[in-house]
């Protein structure tokens, strides 16, 4: 289905009065018997969303490895040992045959990563190229490619570019923990600078790092907190990655995941929350509880940026299982 599908299913309205969150309100939320918590849940996807559409979105990593970030779950960092082949800038040609295979999937957002610190203006101008021709498909299009310089977004902006995806990862007393060459404040500079330019935020975070239940509450009201809250809010479910210094964090417990997935939704009821990495260690009834607490939207596709997915084929028959549509 083609991206201007999605007006059917968009948010009722976008002039919801804004709230301001404390963590302490959004503790009492994960706090809540799981049943009531995903009752509430529904109620506000409910008014804001068609329950039964799943927005998709394809994921290409464009550029990978020999990043100098030391993010502490990446498999792309230079600094880590995980077996990697760093690649160059893919061709033009091989991104926009990757397009039109996912749209003829079913995919209506085409995302495009690359593993940088930030881009560099001669590999902005041919990311810029990638997004044109892209949109020229009639997809949506998305990048994530690190912080921004300054008059960089405009340009992404010209190029037709519809979402910028970068992650808060985690709240600001966390932080540091994970990654120590960059700061929270640096992250929330380059989402001010796409803000700015007009560009939808794509914003999110990674559960299961180490992190405290109020750690995970506190990035939740970061996110629902921002000037505006972000259009697409990715929650990703850490995936251990041997080599990285993450390797070894055990599990997350499962209906934890869920009470984040329900937290956003309440917290942010017109953005579109989507299920992210770690999809392909989840359960089909882990999946429909997420979809349950307000998961709108998923990374679909056999791979991510590094990692694994879920094959089109299991989540076709996932969808036909919910009696749920792609959009």
């Amino acid at each position: 289905m083609q991206a201007s599908s999605l007006a059917a299913v968009s948010p009722v309205s976008q002039s919801v009065p804004a709230r301001r969150w404390t963590v302490d309100e959004v503790l009492a939320l994960y706090e809540m018997p799981l049943m009531d918590l995903l009752w509430r849940a529904q109620g506000v996807h409910r008014a804001h969303f068609d329950p039964n559409a799943i927005q998709r979105s394809t994921l290409l990593s464009v550029k990978t490895g020999g990043c100098s970030e030391d993010c502490s779950y990446c498999s792309q960092s230079a600094r880590y040992d995980t077996d990697l082949e760093r690649e160059r800038l893919m061709p033009l040609d091989e991104v926009v045959a990757a397009a039109k295979v996912a749209k003829e999937k079913g995919a209506s957002r085409f995302c495009m990563g690359a593993a940088w610190k930030g881009p560099k203006d001669n590999d902005l101008d041919r990311v810029l190229e990638m997004v044109r021709e892209v949109k020229a498909l009639g997809m949506q299009t998305c990048v994530t490619l690190g912080m921004l310089k300054e008059g960089q977004a405009e340009k992404l902006k010209d190029a037709g570019l519809d979402y910028y995806n970068h992650n808060l990862d985690t709240d600001k007393e966390f932080y540091g923990q994970v990654i120590r060459t960059h700061t929270h404040d640096d992250r929330l500079d380059t989402l001010d600078q796409v803000r700015d330019a007009g560009i939808n935020v794509c914003s999110g975070g990674i559960i299961g790092m180490g992190e405290s239940r109020k750690n995970r509450a506190a990035l939740i009201v970061q996110l629902a907190n921002l000037p505006q809250a972000p259009e697409s809010v990715p929650i990703n479910n850490l995936v251990p990655i041997p080599g990285t210094p993450l390797a070894d964090k055990p599990r997350l417990d499962p209906f934890e995941f869920v009470r984040t997935i329900a937290a956003a939704r309440i917290t942010m009821p017109t953005s579109w929350v989507r299920l992210s990495a770690g999809r392909q260690e989840m359960s089909d009834e882990l999946q429909a509880l997420c979809f349950l607490a307000g998961a709108n939207s998923m990374f679909y596709g056999d791979h991510l940026l590094t990692t694994g997915n879920p094959d089109v084929d299991r989540d076709d028959a996932l969808f036909a299982r919910l009696g749920v549509k792609a959009v």
